[in-house]
């Protein structure tokens, strides 16, 4: 017999392999030290510095930060519009 509400579990293991991964990557740094410029980002794309010939500049990282939201609450707007047009 076909059990509507068993596809739940799979999505919870889902969202808590995707909420482990997410913690994990918030604990990884890459840095990028390249003509005078260096950028320090976390494995969840969050920019923690940018600093330009040896001066931080913490606006810079803002703002880049805030635009990269931004796109993300657009795509997740995109997303929930297709979904709804598909049913």
């Amino acid at each position: 017999m076909f059990n509507p509400l068993q596809g739940l579990g799979d999505l919870q293991k889902l969202q808590q392999q995707a909420q482990k991964m997410q913690a994990a990557l918030q604990q990884e740094t890459v840095e990028v030290d390249r003509n005078g410029v260096k950028v320090t980002v976390r494995g969840d794309q969050v920019i923690m510095s940018i600093e330009v010939d040896g001066i931080i500049e913490n606006r810079i990282a803002e703002a880049v930060n805030e635009a990269v939201k931004k796109t993300q609450e657009l795509a997740a707007r995109k997303l929930i519009e297709i979904s709804s047009q598909q049913k």
